[in-house]
């Protein structure tokens, strides 16, 4: 018996073939969540703080009377606002029919878990919007001056397209800015869009080793790998991240006109806020604090009215800026 490709293309032959493997997509590390400040969160929905604030020096003469002075005292309230829920299913005519019902079945706790992380890392990083983020507890608007120094302000940049994105001498300004506010000179971190590791890479003078010796190797390497810079810049750790808040008033995207250092500047529209803080060594420096009232849970069932298998993870949570004079927030145009 012959057999040629012609005769056997229409039965022999598979039309199409289907590998094993399953394409999943490519995901980015979170890491904000590391840097918030997670309190105990006992019962209800709200939560006090108290604060108290310093003691006052007077000058005293001798053989009068000393003057009594009581201490300023305040309260931070904190709410647990957020219920999230991300829910999938698959039925039982998919489970017997499809090839890959298994694979994705197995994947369905692993995605609801990176959905609602992304969700925290979204909520945490927007806490530096303009009233913006949960509960409208963002940044306040303008140059939020504390001590004489901003601590909101637009890119210092160049000029002509480069005028508003974010430049070497504004991480000069968050060290300044950080220092007048008291704020612990360790462990200073900032958080840029990837648009800023662009400009780092790209810098003219960064790019001349010999007139700048402390940046020498990133021309080979570049200042990013991973999530993390290879190099930090005046003593501050960049990371990059694709959750910074848009500018405007919640993150709405309009731009934003800033008095800060002598001058006022106005963002590009749709410009990204970066964001600086110190982690200071203990938990209470931090400027951001949350609480889960309800961490993740996983609940699953078979649904026998609609003949599928239901999987739901739940959580509560809130979170709220608690130390603004920790929070430096820098708008740039994220063009390049």
């Amino acid at each position: 018996m012959s057999i040629t490709t012609d005769m056997t293309s229409k039965h022999l032959q598979r039309s199409q073939l289907w590998s094993g493997e399953v394409k999943e997509q490519l995901l980015d590390k979170l890491m904000v969540e590391g840097y918030m400040r997670w309190i105990p969160f006992p019962e209800g929905d709200n939560l006090n703080i108290p604060s108290i604030g310093e003691a006052s020096i007077r000058d005293y003469s001798e053989d009068t009377d000393v003057r009594y002075d009581s201490l300023d005292t305040g309260n931070f309230t904190f709410a647990v606002t957020e219920y999230k829920q991300s829910g999938l299913y698959i039925t039982r005519k998919a489970r017997q029919d499809s090839f890959y019902a298994a694979q994705l079945e197995g994947s369905f706790v692993p995605k609801m878990a990176r959905a609602l992380g992304e969700q925290i890392e979204t909520d945490i990083l927007g806490l530096a919007q303009i009233g913006g983020g949960i509960g409208g507890a963002g940044q306040a608007a303008g140059a939020n001056l504390i001590n004489g120094a901003a601590h909101r302000w637009v890119a210092q940049g160049g000029t002509g397209a480069a005028a508003t994105q974010l430049n070497v001498q504004d991480f000069a300004k968050v060290v300044y800015s950080a220092k007048r506010a008291n704020v612990p000179q360790t462990g200073l971190v900032g958080i840029v869009d990837p648009s800023v590791e662009y400009m780092l890479n790209t810098l003219t003078n960064i790019v001349g080793v010999d007139s700048n010796p402390r940046f020498e190797g990133i021309i080979e390497s570049g200042f990013g790998q991973d999530m993390k810079f290879l190099r930090n810049v005046y003593g501050i750790d960049l990371y990059s991240s694709n959750y910074l808040p848009t500018c405007g008033s919640a993150g709405d995207g309009t731009l934003e006109n800033i008095t800060a250092w002598g001058a006022a500047r106005a963002s590009a529209a749709g410009a990204k806020v970066n964001v600086f803080f110190s982690t200071g060594g203990t938990p209470d420096v931090l400027p951001f604090v949350g609480a889960w009232r309800q961490m993740p849970i996983v609940d699953g069932e078979w649904n026998k009215d609609k003949q599928r298998e239901e999987y739901v993870t739940t959580s509560r949570y809130g979170m709220k800026l608690y130390r603004p004079e920790n929070l430096i927030s820098i708008v740039s145009d994220n063009t390049i």
